[in-house]
């Protein structure tokens, strides 16, 4: 993309912070940060929230290795983790607020939402499953190796399927919800 989108502004703030004050609105407290060794920026961003910011410092690594990192640094023991993508960030508090009702229905399921058909992000995993990363697997290998684990919830939030890994995606999604400021 060229910069960091993370930092990019929708609406009158930056990505990074439209998925924290979702997360925080939702009522989910124990939140880790993973940012990279380039990371400063974020963290700058991110100053004075109820966060804690982690750094990968392995150069080259997947998002399985931030994970482990996150994972290592929760305080609380959860009996689930929320794995949120900052390039989904136009997740409502409503979809997240719905994805930790299920997880507390079942604590045993991966909660996938799923808007039109679509699976999205975040995803809820249980605790007891997330640990699997620590055997060398990824978040899609955990997914698929029993799909019987998995529970789909629809949701009426586009957000979830929403990703902006580019600089088009980045104006198409400034340019259709926040119109009045691009």
């Amino acid at each position: 993309m060229g910069r960091t989108k993370q930092l990019l502004l929708l609406g009158d703030k930056p990505v990074v912070r439209r998925c924290l004050d979702a997360l925080l609105d939702a009522g989910v407290r124990d939140i880790v940060v993973v940012i990279g060794v380039q990371g400063g920026d974020i963290a700058e961003t991110l100053r004075g929230t109820p966060v804690s910011i982690l750094v990968n410092d392995v150069p080259n690594s997947d998002m399985a290795e931030s994970m482990r990192i996150g994972l290592r640094g929760l305080g609380l023991k959860p009996t689930g983790v929320l794995v949120c993508l900052s390039d989904h960030p136009l997740v409502s508090t409503k979809t997240i607020s719905a994805l930790c009702n299920e997880h507390r229905a079942d604590q045993e399921k991966i909660i996938v939402p799923v808007y039109n058909g679509r699976r999205g992000h975040p995803t809820l995993f249980p605790a007891t499953i997330i640990q699997e990363l620590f055997s060398g697997m990824t978040l899609r290998d955990i997914i698929r190796s029993n799909p019987q684990r998995v529970r789909s919830v629809e949701v009426d939030d586009e957000g979830v399927v929403l990703d902006m890994d580019t600089e088009e995606d980045y104006r198409n999604m400034a340019g259709k919800f926040f119109p009045s400021l691009t």
